[in-house]
């Protein structure tokens, strides 16, 4: 067990490793502490986002939406191997899991593979896995064709590296949701035995992390700039408005009853209402065509 790392520290043992640390605007306080404790810690999952593209990644990863809020996880591994921090504390990432995997990971005692899940988010025997462990998403689509770019895989393997080097833990303690919880399959597309003996050679290096990384400063958050009312009142058929659509639900504002999705439809309008009405707006000025104040003060993110 230990006491999880202050965000300067963690910053300085990924760099130390060689990992590109992208720091995300307001990670350093975002957490979800206020539902539950954070720490000890005991391990790494990895995770996969069913998602593409960095920035709309990033996004859903830092927000999360009204069913499950953000943060999603500690960090997302970007296919080209940046690592953009999105929390520091508790996150949304692992949910209930086996308490045996948790044992056999404090305890490095397994094989080549923990013991098999018999827990998850909800069951009766879970233990709470948001509480023990640190969690980093990888961007992948998650259906086994989507590829594995050599510099994500390493990167995958230096962040694991790094916080095993400093609470002095074994490969063992680096885990898959899939291990953790029944209900999971993530990371698919590459195992996690194979990942957890690079994480092993690496640790076991006499010169431990190579290449550190000079610090990168902080990145302004990229948002959708308004596409213009005309857009909408096309009833396009876009990610644009799954993006949006997104952001309302995260807001509370969300009049889906299915979706959202990428079709403009009745339903984002209602939505879009919502917000204007959050935003202090009547009358016509809530009739739920987007406009461009409304818009920016939405923050909706790339969609790719």
């Amino acid at each position: 067990m230990a006491t999880p790392l202050s965000a300067d520290a963690l910053v300085s043992a990924l760099r130390a490793e060689g990992v590109d640390v992208v720091e995300h605007p307001g990670w350093r306080t975002h957490n979800r502490n206020q539902k539950g404790a954070w720490g000890p810690v005991n391990g790494v999952i990895v995770h996969h986002t069913v998602s593409s593209g960095t920035g709309n990644s990033v996004s859903m990863c830092f927000n999360g939406d009204s069913a499950l809020p953000g943060p999603l996880c500690h960090g997302v591994i970007a296919k080209d191997g940046s690592v953009h921090l999105v929390g520091n504390g508790r996150a949304n990432h692992a949910g209930g899991g086996d308490p045996s995997v948790l044992q056999a990971v404090i305890t490095e005692t397994y094989g080549d593979r923990p013991p098999a899940p018999h827990e998850h988010e909800g069951s009766a025997g879970a233990v709470d896995g948001n509480s023990r462990f640190y969690g980093f998403e990888c961007v992948n689509l998650g259906d086994g064709h989507d590829p594995w770019p050599a510099a994500q895989l390493d990167a995958i393997e230096r962040v694991a590296a790094a916080l095993c080097r400093a609470h002095g833990w074994g490969a063992k303690s680096v885990i898959g949701h899939l291990e953790w919880s029944d209900w999971k399959s993530d990371p698919r597309g590459f195992s996690m035995t194979g990942m957890r003996r690079r994480v092993q050679t690496r640790l076991s290096s006499s010169h431990g992390g190579q290449n550190p990384q000079p610090p990168r400063p902080p990145q302004p958050p990229t948002y959708q700039p308004f596409p213009g009312v005309s857009f909408f009142k096309g009833a396009p058929d876009s990610p644009v408005v799954t993006a949006m659509g997104r952001r309302l639900v995260a807001e509370g504002c969300g009049r889906y009853r299915v979706g959202p999705s990428s079709h403009w439809s009745e339903a984002d309008r209602e939505s879009y209402a919502a917000w204007q009405r959050k935003l202090g707006y009547s009358g016509s000025a809530a009739d739920g065509w987007p406009g461009p104040t409304s818009w920016a003060a939405l923050k909706v993110p790339h969609s790719s």
